[in-house]
């Protein structure tokens, strides 16, 4: 990618977040990137296109910023609670990272106005919740006493990530990210207690 098209992902990143992609048009994307409209429509071919960049690069960033803190954890309780972790340093922002969550979840803003699965990108949209999922999924594996059980979990698990990226977007209450962490290891207590007495 070029260094106008990555001004114009990151000044459409911005906007779309910011303002909600209905309300950002391709005029001020080019305005705000300093770009020619001609320049974005070639490089991206429609807004539509712009939307699904700008959605999979948030999903990148996400996936690449979860991963260090889920490697370094050393056991497979540590792993999914490093994914609340690092949900609470992408909301609030670490290691010099600026916060992401000041308007809650950009997918779940997104799928708020594009419901259409015909849109480019709702499988964007999904595949990242999707994603999300099948990690927790996956790292259940390691505490439950049975594949069954690791699927709950794993989708009890995603219910309290959402839960806590809704509440936090929202400013619901403070702390949310923080109770879900600790919601989170209630479960994976009982879940042990359970998968010992299976054994």
């Amino acid at each position: 990618m070029t260094p106008a098209a990555r001004r114009a992902l990151g000044a459409a990143g911005r906007l779309f977040y910011e303002r909600g992609i209905h309300a950002v048009g391709v005029d001020l994307i080019a305005v705000e990137a300093g770009v020619t409209k001609k320049s974005l429509y070639d490089r991206f071919g429609s807004k539509e296109q712009i939307v699904v960049e700008y959605l999979a690069d948030r999903d990148e960033r996400w996936r690449a910023f979860l991963a260090p803190y889920v490697e370094a954890a050393e056991t497979p309780r540590a792993r999914i609670l490093a994914v609340f972790d690092a949900l609470r340093g992408w909301a609030e922002g670490v290691d010099g990272v600026e916060g992401h969550l000041a308007k809650g979840c950009s997918m779940v803003n997104a799928h708020a106005e594009i419901s259409d699965p015909a849109h480019p990108a709702y499988p964007i949209i999904a595949g990242q919740k999707a994603w999300m999922l099948g990690l927790f999924t996956d790292l259940a594996g390691g505490v439950a006493s049975s594949g069954a059980a690791a699927a709950r979990l794993g989708r009890t698990l995603m219910l309290l990530h959402e839960g806590a990226l809704v509440a936090h977007g929202l400013r619901v209450f403070p702390g949310a990210i923080d109770q879900a962490r600790g919601d989170a290891e209630a479960l994976l207590d009982a879940a042990a207690a359970r998968a010992s007495g299976h054994r």
